[in-house]
């Protein structure tokens, strides 16, 4: 059997707790219970919510700033999102190593896969492990509650984060205290499912538990040689999938012919409940939410008199305890409490607030039904900008194109569609077979059936542009490339 790590004292411990930290964002849910706001291809990890300053993504990384001995951050992601997380990483000038995931296999293979990287090169980092998707309003409180947590990593124990529990929560899982560690922290005595409200209650009332945060903080190789011995089968899968990524100059894929025998397990199962007296815990508050449906979202917003929180055009009579947010018309409300109304232009959710966690079998049928509300907005984001469908019929489609500064589209051609590009605003140069030519505002173009053709931005500031698309199929993986700036060739994925 393999032998783990002997944790050391408290002296070496703090000596070891200087090395790098590296940062490990945890970024491939979907955020379910937030729809219609958050997409499949488009998480509440990534979204503007309104009141909340950057995306939480970004919030996650930049929190951090005053963690001594920050390493570069390694984010596991969707390659479904690979473009969105490098453009919010640019936003915030943040470099990161990416991992892009070709599906979900939860969460313990994941933060394996992010050691393995860590690892590289022969170093054995501290990793600081993130869920991507996380509120947390108070920053000083966990740069504290990190670095004392950095210390009981450093001596080789696997630290989660506690959160002293505020109301008896039943969506999420407990962490029932044992013995207290000299200079911060706990034993933990065991992993509480999550409970039903009695027991919640009496978990509250027992001021023995902590919320269990999903966020951890140990060495790369304390934690590998734990999935060793508690899971086996997922410490091999990872390690052979780890041998075969796919490395780009911007990411490293996953592969899927070996990621695919990986058994999907969280952490909490696959290796914290069976690590014994390993586990240790922090208490951290710092005003923690995982954001996990739209009570919570309202829970943390700043309300008006009639206790409501009201995003956008929205007008109300008589309304008290609710969540509304309008994204492209009027919303009115009148004689209602304690409701959840969200409108984006192709969906509306209406919903009692208490019972907000049953927004994701709303999604369940959504996925059953092959329903496109389920997977995008109507505006979808690209590496070069963004496109939304206005209309669409037999035999046509209308787009509204974004393409960002100095960005532009593949170099591609359709063999089912041809297509009518009007500018807007701005000059576009547009690259039709030998044709080259620069498009004004009210200007227009065709771009017939086969030829290649490509849309570029050479200024400092956006264009906009409508396309019509014509033809007996309009399917997105009509396309074929030949040049594209994005690492996406060959493909026949997405738009542009």
């Amino acid at each position: 059997m393999s032998q783990l790590p002997r944790r050391a004292d408290a002296t070496s411990s703090a000596e070891l707790a200087s090395g790098a930290l590296i940062p490990v964002v945890i970024s491939g849910g979907v955020g379910s219970r937030l729809w219609p706001v958050s997409r499949a291809l488009l998480p509440k990890q990534y979204i503007d919510i309104p009141g909340i300053s950057g995306s939480l993504f970004q919030q996650t990384l930049s929190r951090l700033e005053g963690v001594v001995a920050l390493g570069e951050a390694i984010v596991v992601c969707s390659e479904d999102h690979r473009f969105v997380v490098a453009e919010q990483l640019r936003q915030i000038n943040r470099p990161a190593r990416l991992l892009l995931e070709p599906y979900g296999r939860n969460t313990a293979p994941a933060i394996a896969l992010a050691a393995f990287e860590a690892m590289q090169g022969g170093d054995d980092p501290l990793l600081l492990v993130l869920p991507a998707d996380h509120l947390i309003e108070e920053t000083k409180p966990l740069v504290a509650a990190i670095e004392r947590a950095r210390v009981l990593a450093a001596g080789l124990r696997l630290v989660t984060f506690g959160i002293p529990p505020r109301a008896p929560e039943t969506g999420y899982g407990y962490l029932q205290q044992g013995e207290e560690i000299p200079g911060g922290g706990v034993d933990v005595q065991r992993f509480v499912e999550k409970p039903d409200l009695a027991t919640a209650q009496a978990y509250v009332a027992d001021g023995g538990y902590y919320w269990n945060s999903g966020m951890f903080l140990f060495r790369a190789s304390v934690y590998l040689s734990h999935l060793k011995i508690h899971a086996a089968d997922i410490y091999a899968s990872c390690k052979q999938t780890f041998g075969a990524l796919e490395r780009s100059q911007d990411f490293a894929r996953i592969p899927d012919a070996q990621f695919h025998t990986c058994r999907a397990e969280s952490i909490d199962y696959a290796v914290m409940e069976k690590a014994g007296d390993a586990v240790a815990a922090v208490p951290l508050d710092a005003g923690w939410n995982d954001l996990g449906a739209w009570d919570a979202l309202w829970s943390v917003q700043v309300k008006d008199g009639d206790d409501n929180v009201i995003s956008g055009d929205v007008l109300t009579e008589s309304v008290s305890g609710s969540y509304i947010q309008a994204e492209s018309r009027l919303v009115a409300a009148v004689g209602l409490k304690d409701a959840i109304i969200v409108e984006t232009p192709d969906a509306v959710l209406v919903a009692d607030r208490s019972a907000a966690q049953g927004v994701k079998h709303i999604v369940d049928q959504l996925a059953r039904l092959g329903r496109s509300e389920r997977l995008a907005h109507r505006r979808e984001q690209r590496p070069w900008g963004s496109f939304e469908s206005l209309a669409s019929g037999a035999g046509f489609q209308v787009k509204r194109i974004l393409v960002n500064p100095r960005s532009a589209l593949s170099l591609q051609s359709h063999q089912h569609r041809a297509e009518h590009w009007v500018m807007l605003t701005g000059s576009g140069r547009v690259e039709c077979d030998d044709t080259v030519m620069d498009l004004q505002p009210n200007e227009s173009t065709f771009i017939p059936k086969g030829s290649k053709h490509r849309l570029s931005n050479l200024s400092n500031a956006p264009i906009e542009l409508i396309e019509v698309q014509v033809g007996d199929y309009l399917g997105e993986d009509d396309i074929e490339r030949f040049e594209d700036n994005y690492g996406r060739l060959p493909a026949a994925d997405t738009q542009g």
